[in-house]
């Protein structure tokens, strides 16, 4: 098998385990505060990246210089996730799923203003379909509620946490001075986990975690490990292996996978009018897919 299929079952995986956190999320979030969620996600996630990177040996002096930076992305993190799980109390996890697939377009425009990327013809288009699909499925397949702009209270939360999101990826890269990446990671985690426990503080204290329903729990532990640790780890195998645009182009069926964690969990499936929209995202991948770009050299690093 070829380095670059690696890389591709590697980004399958990845997209299946983001799904995940939709599925989980809504059944978790109307039974405990989306920042005292993520404050004990942070905070176990943080824990297993430094574990890793000092089992390799992979944490520097130079990762601790500007302190500043892990501040900004922290927080830039924390909003994305808080946002997310604030927006599953009332959302529904495919068409949070579809908002999640706005990413691309809102990193595009980010990446050129902070970093100066340029977006190939190929890419603008994939981004451009995606975007109708994920409008598609916003608005319920409703071109009426489309024209009035009636966007629901869940997805427009979450729309903010995404251009956050958006935001963190440019701003990485304008940040980070060539650190290694576990350590870095694990930095920015423990800073987000000390915002999350200040804004949280109340709500960690007084709540009654022994009386948390079980699936919070396993929410946490999937968020924290799967979603959190297990995917920065892929995510850093496979752009090692694959160009960015085609990284970036398996945010495009995370509505589909969505589709399959609902019904492995027994939620149901969306109405089929919504189906034509999610079929869009994913042909945005293909459209990604598409060889455009040089071989990408596996470092050796």
């Amino acid at each position: 098998m070829t380095e670059a299929r690696r890389g591709h079952l590697a980004m399958l995986c990845f997209a299946m385990l983001v799904s995940g956190s939709f599925s989980l999320g809504a059944m978790a979030a109307p039974h405990i505060d989306p920042a005292a969620l993520n404050a004990v996600r942070f905070v176990l996630a943080g824990a297993v990246l430094w574990a890793v990177a000092l089992a390799t040996g992979k944490v520097s002096r130079a990762v601790f210089a500007a302190p500043w930076r892990y501040v900004v992305l922290a927080a830039l993190f924390a909003i994305y996730f808080v946002t997310m799980f604030e927006g599953l109390k009332t959302a529904e996890p495919v068409s949070m799923a579809a908002v999640f697939t706005l990413n691309p377009a809102l990193t595009a425009v980010f990446g050129y203003l902070v970093v100066r990327q340029i977006t190939t013809p190929r890419m603008a288009l994939a981004i451009m379909v995606g975007g109708v699909g994920a409008l598609w499925v916003i608005f319920d397949a409703d071109l009426s509620a489309l024209l009035r702009f009636e966007v629901g209270r869940g997805e427009a939360i979450y729309f903010w946490g995404c251009v956050t999101h958006a935001l963190y990826a440019p701003m990485l890269r304008r940040l980070s001075r060539g650190e290694p990446g576990l350590a870095f990671n694990a930095v920015i985690l423990t800073a987000g986990s000390v915002m999350l426990c200040l804004w949280a503080g109340p709500e960690l204290l007084s709540m009654d975690w022994a009386a948390l329903p079980v699936i919070v729990w396993w929410t946490i532990l999937y968020v924290a490990l799967a979603a959190t640790a297990v995917t920065f780890l892929i995510l850093r195998y496979a752009t090692l292996r694959l160009p960015a645009a085609k990284v970036m182009a398996y945010t495009y069926i995370v509505p589909s996978c969505v589709i399959l964690w609902e019904l492995a969990l027994g939620r149901g499936v969306p109405t089929a009018m919504i189906l034509p929209g999610v079929a869009l995202t994913a042909f945005s991948l293909l459209l990604l897919l598409k060889d455009e770009d040089k071989p990408v050299v596996l470092s050796k690093t």
